[in-house]
């Protein structure tokens, strides 16, 4: 078993303003995820946020602390976010056995011991996403399967925009500190994901785009809403956004995304849109 982890720091608009395509990408793109027989973590410093991944196979994969933490464990002082985008698995959590099917979210508060990941076929293994945010308080552990998603149905065929948002760990669902989670479905003919694009000063935002075919993309759409830029988006990666950035995107085809924050407050829809006119 291996625990990787990258640490970035924090970038303010002005400085993006004049980065290069692979600048961009080295900044925002988070393109090591799901490797078996890992845990792989980005430690960022907008929010300290952390986003990673963990895909056991041929045996268990325990949660272990980092050195960028300084705590006894990983859990000490965060939370935990954990949605699986693959095979079916358990997350054992100080003894207790949670199962998540594909799609199926969990959270781990504060102050938990001993995680371990599992995946019930070698040969079709769980992909666990994970989000993790700083945590003053520790909220319960609770399983979140796709059923109890708060679901918003939003756009249309017409504005190639029809998709559903499942909300997963928000405070409506979950009891959290700062991290809330979710992932939001693509209707086939639809391809514009969060259009009107928004930003939201008192939070950052991860997106982490998945059941994206072979052969196809995503652009992801960020930067100032009259200084946009964009990072072409594959299967299974993600992007950061910070706090001052808009973030959108738009397919080649249909897929999925996990969205997941942590900030200011646990007010969904505390957001600033912008209109497609107003783009640049």
């Amino acid at each position: 078993m291996s625990t990787q982890i990258e640490s970035r720091y924090a970038v303010g608009p002005n400085e993006v303003k004049g980065y290069d395509t692979q600048q961009l990408r080295d900044e925002f793109l988070v393109d090591k995820l799901m490797q078996e027989n890992t845990i792989y973590w980005l430690y960022t410093h907008y929010e300290r946020f952390m986003v990673g991944s963990a895909v056991p196979t041929s045996a268990p994969l325990r949660l272990e602390t980092v050195d960028n933490l300084k705590a006894a464990n990983f859990l000490t002082g965060r939370e935990l976010g954990v949605i699986n985008v693959g095979g079916s698995g358990t997350v054992t959590a100080d003894g207790e056995d949670f199962q998540l099917g594909y799609k199926d979210a969990l959270y781990l508060g504060k102050d938990t011991n001993e995680v371990l990941f599992t995946s019930h076929d070698s040969g079709n293994p769980a992909k666990f996403y994970l989000n993790s945010a700083p945590a003053h308080h520790k909220y319960p552990n609770k399983l979140v399967t796709r059923n109890d998603a708060n679901v918003l149905h939003l756009g249309a065929l017409e504005t190639s925009n029809e998709r559903d948002i499942n909300q997963m760990l928000i405070n409506t669902v979950v009891q959290t500190c700062q991290l809330q989670m979710g992932l939001t479905e693509l209707k086939p003919g639809s391809v514009w994901n969060t259009m009107p694009a928004h930003q939201h000063d008192r939070r950052n935002e991860v997106y982490f785009y998945f059941e994206v075919p072979e052969q196809q993309a995503v652009c992801h759409f960020m930067g100032e809403p009259t200084e946009t830029r964009h990072i072409w988006v594959h299967n299974e990666q993600a992007v950061v956004s910070p706090p001052w950035s808009i973030h959108s995107g738009a397919g080649t085809q249909n897929y999925s995304f996990i969205w997941g924050m942590a900030g200011e407050n646990l007010d969904y829809d505390d957001m600033d849109k912008y209109q497609p006119s107003e783009l640049r």
